[in-house]
């Protein structure tokens, strides 16, 4: 359906939106300098998305993996999705097929909490034309769009990064200000209970930063998976963070992969760019002496499987 070939051209993606809906991306031609990246990935079982994928995906898609791909090694101070430096990930997207001129559609399984951290990747590096699949990997399917099975590889193009360093947020930085957390709008993209410190299935430590606001990523999204209209999340966001879009703020999650969820969706409803926590909560509590905290702290919406 796609050469995944990323040659120049006038690709006619859906206007300024951060979202492709399936029915658009099925409409582009085959010829479409256009690059189609599977990000499907399972924290329980990091074998399942590349299963996945050789199973079944959009044609012409490549895939890329959150561990190997679009994170570097854990480290005992980070979290555990570490962001590779920006030359390592650029040689990942020209081994993907993307230049700095070819148009990236990103999808997962279907509510894009995991596709979201290439598309914040891509943009972090100065890459603007990049939307995420409305719906995933999920949705296509549902239309009956074709299938297809087995490995495919691009063409390597070349890719220039343009890092945008000032989208970072790093421990160092909230930890000399810590009082100034509030001030900062930190949310935090986890389920309720996980940050209420109810519950922590994956992290050795339950709990929330002090200070931050949690928003689970799935107030964004319909029961389905696909993303709430504009007006909706323009509403969501307004009582988030005021009437005032060029507020600063900034996202945190587990280990800084749903919390690209919530840039995502902030960008999409016209709120600025917000910065990225990368290390997270996984990063947090690798010092017990950082302050945690349990229950209370301001909740929007609800949100399953965040494990990231």
């Amino acid at each position: 359906m796609y050469k995944i070939k990323a040659y120049p051209g006038d690709v006619q993606m859906s206007g300024d939106s951060n979202l492709i809906g399936a029915e658009q991306l099925a409409a582009l031609s085959e010829n479409a300098a256009i690059c189609v990246v599977d990000c499907r990935f399972d924290l329980a079982d990091p074998d399942a998305g590349r299963r996945s994928y050789l199973r079944g995906h959009i044609p012409g898609a490549v895939f890329a993996d959150l561990d190997k791909d679009l994170a570097a090694p854990v480290t005992p101070q980070s979290g555990r999705h570490p962001l590779p430096d920006p030359e390592r990930f650029a040689l990942t997207c020209e081994r993907l097929g993307i230049r700095n001129e070819t148009a990236v559609v990103v999808y997962d399984q279907n509510n894009g909490s995991l596709a979201a951290r290439a598309w914040w990747m891509l943009r972090w590096l100065g890459h603007a034309r990049v939307q995420l699949l409305n719906g995933g990997f999920d949705r296509w399917v549902a239309l009956s769009y074709p299938v297809r099975d087995g490995l495919e590889s691009a063409e390597p193009g070349e890719f220039v990064a343009s890092e945008h360093a000032d989208r970072i947020l790093t421990t160092a930085e909230l930890t000399a200000d810590i009082a100034r957390i509030p001030d900062m709008c930190l949310l935090d993209a986890r389920d309720a209970a996980r940050f209420r410190g109810e519950f922590e299935p994956i992290d050795p430590v339950a709990g929330h930063i002090p200070g931050a606001i949690n928003l689970p990523f799935a107030a964004s999204l319909n029961p389905d998976g696909t993303w709430r209209p504009f007006e909706e999340l323009t509403a969501l966001w307004r009582g988030v963070l005021g009437q005032n879009a060029t507020a600063s703020w900034a996202v945190m999650c587990g280990s800084g992969v749903t919390a690209c969820h919530l840039a995502l969706s902030g960008v999409e409803a016209g709120c600025s760019e917000p910065r990225l926590y990368v290390g997270s909560w996984s990063e947090w509590i690798r010092d017990a002496a950082r302050p945690i905290g349990l229950g209370g702290g301001e909740s929007t919406g609800s949100s399953t499987a965040d494990l990231a």
